[in-house]
């Protein structure tokens, strides 16, 4: 009998072939089969319950009739498992100890992981849009959530065989240039010259520009500004090789900061791209008759959405300048048939969830009016980063914190604790743990969260080394590579867990049933492209880890029980580091 990765999707496969041989169910049975309560087994079918009240029917005749079916099955006929029927129509399902621990054998590390996940969208190309910073304008702690929480959904769907690509749609086109490029001509800024702080100087000018804008009751300065961008737009040398050095000095600060946090795009194109795309957008819009005139300016109305229904969407600004409307419609008509999209993810903050309603109810109609095959879109937001006060975090001056600036804290404030904790390290190894915690920390913070909601970031509670945080969980798997260099043995050594016999103690069966429930944890974080689901599951495996490790001693004389517990710990640490990989953390053997 073949041991399935996913075990609960197996057994929903199951669960629907019986129903399917049943003569009282129909096409429009769901199996619903869930994780239980471990007093009930290890999983619950309890689809038959709602399909018996839809069809005014005794579910207990129902459920009968299923498990019937059922037990024909090689899992329950061969004795790997048991069916019981509880209350008014609930499957439980019991594994023995054996296909437990067989499921253990087969699925040793992340190489095998991988392979059993990578079902779930194989043969799918997702293009992940993010982390899209703005040219000219230094990243800050609001970046940090497109950083970490892009990185971890990407990982996900890598790990679940699609093939991802990674788009940095930078923010380099705009009316902001025509501002930046006058403060440099009028100040003689010279952007070769410039040093480590060349994009700091390029914000400070981008704001010293706008100051005189607001103040120059003439309009004379933002007519000047007007005026630059339009040679801009126009290909004027000078200004495009101004345009084209603030780009590179905006993506090289970038890229520290990308490299810090193990984010590497696949393509970076951002809405200079587009400038020469979006009029097919215009003609199409406006030829399938969904955009219209109005105020001078292309719109889209839908007036069947009871929100949008007289809040155009506005395409083309009345200047006849393109805006984030045209230039996104176009990016993802460039996605899909560029790059052959089947789904396009999108990472921003709440606030622009209007703008992406509206953007997929407008590419939703003009795909389907020109044939074209619209891929899956989805809008992954996130809430807001807050202070101890409640409010959005800022320093005590109210200017933004740097993200740069905020990651070498970490680094800095993990470092203190390394010193103090492993005084006998030497240095590099204290900078290598330091940067691990440190880094980790900061993501496994906000990842932790669901990311809808705002979350408080507070550096002792990052940095506890008990509770749902990173440093707990990367000591985790610390103690587990210590457990086997005292055993002498290294994690997954088949010569070491060749003597291994059955699970038998309470503890060895919780363990291996949470360490079965990975699967579900990956398929529950990559479907609803919440991260947190995982870092749940990792807290929780770590938790039943140290249960069964605290009643078990590892290290025992019996060869048997010797072996079977270090592949239980084996198989835990593989599990644990593959997940903070996957939400970009690094795991470490010594701590």
């Amino acid at each position: 009998m073949d041991i399935a990765f996913d075990t609960a999707r197996e057994l929903a496969r199951l669960v629907a072939e019986a129903a399917a041989a049943c003569a009282d169910f129909d096409e429009n049975f769901e199996p619903s089969v869930r994780t239980a309560e471990p007093r009930f087994g290890d999983y619950q079918a309890n689809g038959v319950l709602p399909f018996a009240k839809r069809k005014k029917t005794n579910p207990r005749a129902l459920a009968q009739q299923l498990v019937d079916e059922l037990s024909k099955a090689p899992l329950f006929a061969e004795g790997m498992a048991s069916l019981e029927i509880a209350g008014p129509g609930f499957i439980n399902i019991t594994l023995t100890p054996a296909y437990k621990f067989a499921w253990i054998k087969k699925f040793r590390d992340e190489s095998n992981f991988a392979d059993g996940a990578g079902s779930l969208l194989a043969g799918k190309t997702v293009v992940v849009d993010y982390p899209s910073p703005n040219t000219a304008k230094q990243m800050h702690i609001g970046h940090l959530r497109p950083m970490v929480i892009g990185e971890a959904v990407a990982r996900l769907i890598d790990f679940c065989g699609a093939k991802t690509i990674r788009d940095n749609h930078i923010g380099d086109w705009g009316t902001n240039f025509g501002t930046l490029i006058m403060a440099i001509k009028r100040e003689g800024y010279d952007l070769d010259a410039a040093g480590d702080d060349a994009l700091a100087q390029i914000e400070r000018l981008y704001k010293e520009g706008t100051s005189l804008e607001k103040a120059d009751e003439t309009g004379a300065i933002r007519d000047q500004s007007r005026a630059e961008l339009v040679k801009l737009q126009e290909g004027d040398t000078e200004n495009t090789a101004l345009w084209e050095k603030i780009v590179a000095t905006s993506n090289k600060a970038f890229e520290r900061i990308y490299a810090m946090l193990g984010v590497h795009p696949d393509v970076t194109l951002g809405e200079s791209f587009y400038r020469d795309k979006v009029q097919r957008i215009y003609d199409e819009l406006s030829e399938c008759g969904l955009a219209e005139e109005s105020d001078g300016a292309l719109v889209v109305f839908h007036p069947e959405h009871p929100r949008f229904n007289e809040q155009p969407f506005i395409v083309r600004k009345k200047d006849g300048a393109s805006n984030y409307a045209g230039t996104d419609l176009a990016t993802l008509l460039y996605r899909r048939e560029h790059f052959g999209a089947d789904e396009v993810v999108y990472l921003t903050d709440g606030r622009q969830r209007d703008h992406f309603e509206q953007l997929f109810l407008t590419a939703s109609k003009w795909f389907e009016k020109k044939g074209y095959e619209l891929p899956k879109l989805s809008h992954v937001w996130w809430g807001a980063i807050l202070g101890n006060d409640g409010k959005a975090i800022k320093t005590r001056s109210g200017e933004p914190i740097y993200l740069e600036a905020l990651l070498n804290e970490a680094t800095e404030r993990a470092r203190a604790i390394v010193d103090e904790k492993s005084p006998d390290l030497s240095d590099e190894e204290k900078q290598t743990i330091a940067r691990a915690v440190g880094l980790g920390a900061v993501r496994y913070a906000d990842l932790s969260q669901n990311r809808t909601q705002d979350y408080v970031f507070a550096w002792d509670k990052l940095l506890a080394f008990e509770g749902n945080s990173a440093p707990y969980l990367l000591m985790a798997v610390a103690r587990v590579h210590s457990i086997f260099r005292k055993a002498g043995a290294a994690p997954g050594d088949p010569a070491t867990e060749a003597e291994a016999s059955c699970l038998e103690t309470e503890e060895e069966l919780a363990l291996s049933r949470k360490l079965m429930g990975f699967p579900e944890a990956i398929t529950l974080a990559v479907s609803d492209l919440r991260p947190h689901h995982l870092c749940t599951y990792l807290y929780e495996l770590a938790g039943d880890f140290s249960t069964f490790f605290n009643a078990n001693r590892v290290v025992v004389d019996e060869a048997d029980v010797r072996a079977r517990r270090l592949m239980l710990c084996a198989r835990t640490v593989s599990t644990l580091e593959t997940g903070l990989r996957l939400l970009g953390i690094t795991p470490l053997e010594r701590m």
